[in-house]
């Protein structure tokens, strides 16, 4: 195990790394590297839970099947929902770090209410944002937040391993967006630079909580942030993710479900616009 983590990344004890196997040709999940390379740099207990959807008994038109071939694709997703989860721990192992992992083979939609479940006991929970997969995983990263109260990192393809220098902070001065910004203090601490994010114009802006405002806050917790306020162009998320784009960001903190009896995401639907085209990382908090 790492012997010198920065201290603020040391602030995160366990993290959770979840998959979910519902295709035998899914490639390997990018959440688990990504995930066991911040593990590595916090020094953080790994539990890695790799489950498989069992398709028997996931549908009322499945229940008590006799087609062989049912079964045969089930127990297929269920060794390569193990083999992703044995070569995780081997890798762990190698990096020294203490990890746990389990391999459950669960029917729709329980398989969702595991891994959430498993949310509440860890620091962050990362997960696969898989735009090919759009409704389980974002299923899967809804569950986890509103069933777990605990923030999630969606990860998209194309980032295999953690990476943290520069951090946008989307900021409209919600208590979500709050909430996020301040369970993510140990990634902002450790980051060289963070800038908060507001996305509209000046009328809106002076509706909500002043970025400024927060970035004392966070200064107060050793923080190097600064305050974009930014003009709206096209859509809010289209903003964000050119911006992203322009100072090379490793990821974007923010705030989602604001209303979740709705499902209704932050900004309206500028998280969901995002989870459906994340240009890196997402660090969501409820």
């Amino acid at each position: 195990m790492s012997m010198h983590a920065p201290a603020p990344l040391a602030a995160l004890r366990d993290v959770l790394i979840g998959t979910i196997v519902e295709d035998e040709h899914d490639p390997v999940s990018p959440a688990i590297g990504y995930g066991l390379s911040l593990a590595e740099a916090a020094g953080a207990h790994v539990t890695i839970l790799s489950s498989s959807w069992c398709l028997i008994g996931s549908d009322a038109w499945l229940q008590g099947t006799t087609d062989p071939g049912i079964g045969i694709v089930d127990r297929r997703l269920d060794a390569l929902a193990r083999a992703f989860a044995g070569n995780a721990a081997g890798a762990a192992a190698q990096a020294g770090l203490v990890c746990t992992w389990e391999a459950p083979r669960l029917p729709y939609p329980e398989v969702v209410h595991r891994l959430a479940a498993e949310a509440r006991l860890h620091d962050l929970t990362i997960l696969d944002l898989d735009s090919r997969s759009e409704i389980l995983s974002r299923e899967t990263i809804e569950a986890a937040l509103l069933a777990s109260g605990r923030p999630v990192l969606a990860v998209p393809r194309g980032h295999p391993v953690f990476a943290g220098e520069r951090i946008l902070v989307a900021w409209d001065g919600s208590l979500q967006a709050a909430r996020a910004a301040n369970e993510a203090l140990p990634l902002l601490r450790a980051a060289e630079a963070v800038e908060i994010v507001s996305v509209g114009d000046a009328e809106d802006l002076l509706t909500t909580l002043p970025g400024a405002e927060f970035a004392r806050h966070l200064a107060r917790h050793g923080v190097a942030v600064t305050v974009s306020d930014l003009p709206q162009a096209g859509s809010i998320a289209d903003t964000l993710r050119t911006h992203a784009g322009v100072v090379q960001a490793d990821l974007i903190v923010m705030g989602a479900y604001r209303h979740s009896r709705m499902r209704e995401f932050v900004f309206g639907g500028v998280t969901r616009s995002l989870l459906l085209d994340a240009p890196v990382p997402l660090f969501l908090a409820h």
